[in-house]
């Protein structure tokens, strides 16, 4: 048997004796049209230093807001306590500014960059331009502006742009190729989520898996290099530790396993219906002059729901966080489960944007909660938490139709989770087969525009 073409030429010329082809193992196969060349090479480690970077300058801005409106220390932590401890005007008042902040400055912005691309998924998936930088930089900052401010969005979004626009950026400026340029894109934004959230083998497989569509050597190699870079880079001022504090190392039982398999389905049906109702309000999105008064009718109405439920404030980084460590009523962690989908779609269909990613894993782990009580009254004796821990995983990996990414992304962000792995494992099988099985969108494919 011949050998196949090898691109790059190894460095040692003589086969084996064997004779058998080197690239008969699947995922080693030649880089394909983006040749991993020195030059390459040296772009994806300019692209995590500057994705890093980007990330501290957006995370600053988010606790410098949230310190202003809520009091929330300056790194960040504490801002759900915060939320809930303010009184009347105080709680309310930041985020019916972020609605006049949102409506102006997101209807200026559209309005001077029309065309403009600003969507790191549409230009990967649909190839129908570039990255504009402006455009890219002003959604980012107001972005995580009204998310500080208390909107109902995810705050990895923005630091994921930013780092595709690094990528982008670097590949034009140095002349590579289109598949190249894609590459670097899709390990810019994988490593903005790493850096923001202390993730690298997260953002690295969400890189691959996610946005480039398959974990083959060619495309992991990179993912992980720029990932690893960004997630250094950020911690000259974000923690080193991980996102989520003093979650306990829940331990594996029977009765935890038979209960993945019963939640899979739940869950899975659960995912779908969430993407579809995302994608109706992305594809129904206020537009032109209703982009000026839709976000602050939009954010009076989660602030007036927030009166009785001040966990819905933010990416819902708070609520999920007490569901780990097993805190809150059924009742309580029920309505947090219907109602966080429906402020956040709210807050997408008035024009705003943001991130989903937390958004969702929030609901996976309070829906997972709940229905762990329930499951309790029936075979007591396991934790709450590791019921959360368990929907948490199912429900991202159902939303982003990235399962393996999805594992890796709750352990990386918990550092808990590790015995409860076989249960999360079934959990998140069955619900993402049974949302692909329903539609096949995701939370981001369901958000593209048009064609």
């Amino acid at each position: 048997m011949t050998d196949r073409e090898r691109i790059p030429t190894p460095l040692l010329k003589k086969r084996l004796p064997s004779g058998r082809g080197a690239m008969l193992q699947p995922n080693a196969t030649g880089d394909g049209e983006a040749h991993l060349t020195a030059r390459f090479w040296a772009l994806v480690i300019v692209t995590g230093i500057v994705t890093g970077f980007f990330g501290v300058l957006l995370m600053l801005i988010l606790f410098t807001v949230e310190h202003a409106a809520f009091g929330v220390s300056s790194d960040g932590q504490g801002f759900s306590a915060a939320v809930a401890a303010a009184d009347g005007w105080r709680r309310v008042t930041p985020l019916l500014i972020g609605g006049v902040i949102a409506g102006v400055g997101w209807f200026l912005l559209r309005r001077f960059t029309p065309g403009r691309k600003s969507e790191a998924d549409e230009v990967l998936w649909t190839g129908e331009g570039r990255l504009s930088f402006r455009r890219s930089l002003g959604t980012s900052v107001l972005s995580e502006i009204v998310i500080g401010l208390g909107a109902s969005l995810g705050r990895e979004a923005a630091p994921k742009l930013m780092g595709a626009v690094s990528g982008s950026v670097a590949a034009e400026w140095a002349g590579m190729s289109a598949a190249q340029q894609r590459l670097l894109v899709a390990c810019g934004g994988g490593a903005g989520l790493a850096a923001v959230y202390n993730v690298p083998l997260g953002g690295a497989l969400f890189a691959a898996e996610v946005l480039m569509g398959a974990v083959a050597l060619p495309l992991v190699l990179p993912a992980l290099a720029c990932a690893a870079t960004a997630t250094a880079v950020a911690w000259v001022y974000l923690p080193e530790h991980a996102t989520y504090l003093d979650i306990p190392e829940y331990r594996f039982d029977l009765r935890l396993l038979v209960w993945a398999a019963v939640l899979g389905p739940i869950v899975g049906i659960v995912a779908a219906g969430y993407i579809r109702v995302i994608g109706w309000v992305s594809h129904h999105q206020a537009r032109g002059r209703w982009v000026l008064i839709a976000p602050m009718i939009a954010f009076a109405v989660l602030a007036g729901v927030a009166v009785a439920f001040p966990q819905l404030y933010g990416n819902g980084k708070g609520m999920a966080h007490d569901a780990f460590v097993g805190v809150g009523s059924i009742g309580l962690l029920a309505a947090l489960a219907v109602l966080k989908p429906l402020v956040t779609a709210l807050c997408l269909g008035a024009g705003a944007s943001g991130g989903l990613f937390t958004p969702v894993m929030s609901t996976g782990a309070v829906l997972g909660a709940a229905l762990g009580i329930a499951w309790s009254q029936v075979w007591p004796g396991s934790p709450i938490g590791a019921y959360a821990l368990i929907g948490a995983a199912a429900m991202i990996g159902a939303g982003m139709q990235a399962p393996l990414a999805a594992l890796v992304l709750v352990l990386e962000l918990t550092h808990s989770g590790f015995g409860l792995m076989v249960p999360m494992m079934v959990a998140t099988v069955i619900a993402t087969a049974i949302t692909r099985w329903i539609d096949g969108y995701s939370i981001y494919t369901a958000r593209l525009s048009s064609a």
